[in-house]
């Protein structure tokens, strides 16, 4: 390629502004202190808000791991995003922490930036149902909406789910039927809390360009995802690739093609004996590109892009792997929870 972006010749400044695709949606941050409540009850404004991803994370007085131990956050709390800095020190792959409830800072790596969107419900759902999001830091799925504290998953935001139905409570309130994929089990969702994607979301993007024309290259070394379109790259995610333990989990390198792809995977791991399972209802925006399953997916267990970090997959931020679906080929027909069509678009993973 005789335009081929050489990711070594960056700048820092060039590398952060290309790679920033979810630091650039925190610049405008407002500094509610709005604190999200469990109920969702008391509020429909959009708030800019940060989830805790991990068990556990320790904010400082300073955007540096060096600074001073003010508190410890644990998984869940949900807390206002007052600033973003870029600090100093390690980690060195990813220097955003965010100022949060304007107490002190946490690294980014472990925030889900969040919003508290309220949707109306549907009338109706179609008879091969319907793609929503969670537009809420989470929701508890039940099994029963009449027995709400059988919860059957946490369901978290970003994450992408098929509706199947619609109905309403003995108290008058709406909640939609979810497919849960995997399993193939049903459980309900307080429909204030998904909000149901139009067709024109699922669209192609450069649909005039030559399918031949298209490429992503994964660079494992400096876990980024470059699209081509002839020879002119036209996008740049950073990513977090397969890691190594024990020699498994590391991404394949080679050359492959999209030619599968899913709106919405409840990705999981049956052998919950062991120290890598995992349970991840509605990864968003899943494109494979192996016969294995490894793939280019949203993520919203970790913000932490530019390290290794996965089974295998390409971790990207939610609205990146949704860049990267709707770019690529073959399209997943609207009224479809999946598609396969040999063809698809190519995919080069180098060291």
């Amino acid at each position: 390629m005789a335009n081929k972006l050489d990711v070594h010749s960056l700048t820092r400044r060039e590398f952060l502004w290309l790679s920033s695709i979810s630091l650039v949606s925190l610049l405008a941050l407002n500094k509610s202190t709005f604190v999200y409540a469990e109920s969702l009850t008391q509020t429909s404004e959009e708030v800019k808000l940060g989830r805790i991803t991990t068990n556990r994370v320790d904010m400082y007085d300073t955007p540096s791991l060096e600074g001073k131990l003010i508190r410890t956050l644990w998984k869940d709390l949900v807390m206002p995003i007052n600033k973003v800095e870029i600090g100093l020190g390690e980690p060195a792959h990813n220097k955003v922490w965010y100022l949060m409830n304007n107490e002190g800072y946490v690294h980014s790596g472990s925030v889900q930036p969040v919003e508290i969107r309220k949707n109306d419900p549907a009338v109706s759902i179609p008879e091969k149902g319907v793609l929503a999001e969670v537009t809420v830091p989470y929701t508890d799925a039940v099994w029963n909406p009449i027995f709400k504290k059988l919860v059957a998953y946490r369901l978290y935001y970003s994450t992408t789910h098929w509706i199947l139905d619609v109905l309403q409570d003995d108290k008058g309130e709406t909640w939609y039927e979810v497919l849960e994929d995997f399993y193939q089990f049903r459980y309900f969702v307080h429909s204030s809390h998904l909000r149901i994607i139009p067709p024109e979301e699922t669209s192609t993007l450069s649909p005039n360009v030559p399918a031949a024309d298209k490429k992503l290259e994964v660079h494992l070394r400096d876990q980024i995802v470059i699209a081509y379109e002839a020879d002119t790259p036209v996008q740049m995610f950073r990513c977090s690739g397969g890691t190594e333990f024990y020699d498994h989990y590391l991404t394949p390198t080679g050359n492959f093609t999209t030619d599968y792809k899913r709106p919405s995977r409840h990705m999981i791991n049956g052998n919950k004996a062991t120290a890598t399972t995992y349970d991840l209802p509605g990864v968003p925006w899943v494109t494979f590109f192996t016969e294995d399953g490894i793939s280019f997916h949203g993520t919203y267990w970790h913000n932490d892009f530019g390290r290794p970090r996965s089974h295998g997959c390409i971790n990207l931020p939610s609205e990146a792997a949704k860049w990267v679906y709707r770019w690529t080929l073959p399209h997943v027909p609207y009224e479809e929870q999946r598609a396969y069509k040999n063809g698809g678009t190519r995919v080069t993973v180098v060291l």
